[in-house]
């Protein structure tokens, strides 16, 4: 059983950036795909980014490439979300997901979420 832990949302203007932080708990961190999801109010819950067990393979949902960037410390068991140049439609509770699987990117593990608000 992995347990994630989300931090680092908040409010944040147009334009700024913010970075989410999942501390997971247990010793298989380092073999688990790790990834980010999140859900706007009123909408489904969709992909944001996936990593590789060692960090070198990243994926990016279209609407956040080249503004997001995911990455990971095995020796910290963390996973982060680097968020720039953000825009009001990324409001949203974003979520921490582990053991992601390749092909579907559905993971075995959630966190709780973090709100993420992003003022015009």
């Amino acid at each position: 059983q992995v347990q994630l832990v989300e931090s680092g949302g908040g409010l944040v203007q147009a334009g700024g950036s913010l970075r989410l932080s999942c501390a997971a708990s247990g010793r298989t961190f380092s073999s688990y795909r790790m990834g980010w999801f999140r859900q706007a109010q009123g909408k489904e819950r969709e992909f944001v980014a996936v990593i590789s067990t060692s960090g070198a393979i990243t994926r990016y949902a279209d609407s956040v490439k080249g503004r997001f960037t995911i990455s990971r410390d095995n020796a910290k068991n963390t996973v982060y979300l680097q968020m720039n140049n953000l825009k009001p439609e990324d409001t949203a509770v974003y979520y921490c997901a582990g053991d992601v699987k390749v092909g579907t990117n559905y993971p075995n593990y959630w966190g709780k979420g973090a709100l993420v608000t992003v003022a015009s």
